[in-house]
This record gives structure tokens, sequence and C-alpha cells, in this order.
């Protein structure tokens, strides 16, 4: 579905006229490529069916470029975050995900020993460089794909670690909750951690919230949805 949809995107904006496309990658792309921190001139071999997925789209939209004369710029979103965002279903997140289980009294999930590392990426940033790209003047800044991360990591262990204090604050009573460890997941990247100095050249990009406060405004969300 990834691929059919981006391409009917792309279609529908070549034959009405659109010139500029900003698209959703994802750093799912750099697969099996170990060297940190993540340049958007070096990927591996992708290791997930969604990882091919958003491989494809960036393909396609060179070809739209080359062939059509569009602006097209691809978003290599990492780990993003944020209030609201959902705990449930086969793809939720891990920071939504350990907030629910945390609020509720239960031990959350650590597929692995929990040492993976990721570069979690505030919602806002990530709203931020999607305008950028979507009004630069820049034409060096077309037929690109950026990374939109902070350009910093966190293991799973210690995002866990600054949940339970960030919740222990809201309610005194609340323990520190230990997780449960479990196989690591197929296809599931070991590090990730974004070089956004492209961004910062071309979309003039900086991440205005860091991971810490963007965990402060996400744990209040769900504090407000979960402690009933």
């Amino acid at each position: 579905y990834n691929v059919d949809g981006t391409l009917n995107v792309f279609f529908a904006a070549k034959e009405n006229g659109i010139k500029r496309v900003v698209f959703a990658s994802s750093s799912s792309v750099y697969g099996d490529e170990e060297s940190l921190p993540k340049v958007e001139g070096k990927i591996g071999v992708q290791l997930s069916p969604y990882a091919v997925t958003k491989r494809v789209g960036e393909l396609y939209a060179n070809v739209f470029h080359d062939l059509y004369g569009m602006e097209m710029i691809g978003m290599r979103y990492f780990n993003i975050f944020g209030p609201r965002q959902s705990p449930d279903g086969a793809y939720a997140a891990v920071i939504p995900k350990f907030a629910k289980a945390l609020i509720h009294g239960e031990s959350p999930v650590i597929f692995g020993d929990g040492n993976q590392s990721r570069d979690f990426t505030f919602v806002s940033n990530v709203v931020e460089a999607n305008l950028a790209s979507l009004f630069t003047e820049k034409k060096s800044a077309h037929n690109r794909v950026y990374n939109i991360a902070c350009g910093g990591r966190l293991s799973i262990n210690e995002i866990l670690e600054h949940l339970n204090n960030l919740l222990s604050q809201k309610k005194s009573e609340i323990s520190k909750i230990s997780p449960v460890y479990e196989d690591s997941r197929l296809g599931d990247v070991l590090h990730s951690h974004a070089d956004i100095s492209l961004a910062r050249k071309f979309l003039e990009y900086e991440p205005s919230i860091n991971v810490m406060s963007g965990l402060e405004l996400t744990v209040d969300s769900y504090w407000e949805m979960f402690n009933h």
C-alpha cells in the first residue's frame, strides 16, 4: 500500500500541475548500514518490507524529478513521538506504549536487551521541517532526501527510565516499574542516530524542542488520557 499510495500521489501531482511534493520516507531505509550517525548518501540493505516501500518511494521521486522536472523533497523521519500518539495497534511506537503501561501499573515489554538506541524526534520539529520543505525557495533543496531528527540518541532502557521518573513526579505513590524483556524482533535496527547537517544547510532546519522537553509534554498528554 505504501508503494501504490505514494505513486498515486506523485501521478496525481503531475497530472494536476503540482510542482512540489514533500513526501514521507523513513530512517528505516538505512537498514543494515552500521555507521553512525546516519548520512543521507550512505544506506544499506533494507531489513523489513516497510523499509523497502519507503526506499521505493524515494526512487520514484527521483524519476519524477528527472522526467517531469518536479520538485521532490523526501523526509527521512526518525522515531517521531508526541502528545496523543496512539499506543495501540501492531505499529504503535514505543513511547506511547510505555507510557500507557506505566500509568496502568503494568510492566512494559522491551524486545531485546533495551540497549538499542533511537534518535527520538518530537513531533513539532517534524512539522517545522515539513513547512520549511514546502516553502523553501532554494532550488538546491529540491530532489533530495533529508534526515529529520534531533541528532542524538537514547537507548530504549533510558527512555523507560525517563518516563518512570516523569510519571513518579505526577503521583508520588507511583513506584518505578521494571520492564519485561523478550526476544529481539526480526528486522529491528540496532542503533539509529541522524546526521541532520543536510537539513540544516538546505532547509535551515533546527530542532526547537529536545527529547527531554518533548517527553515532558508527551507525559502530560498521556497522564490526562489514561489516568482515570
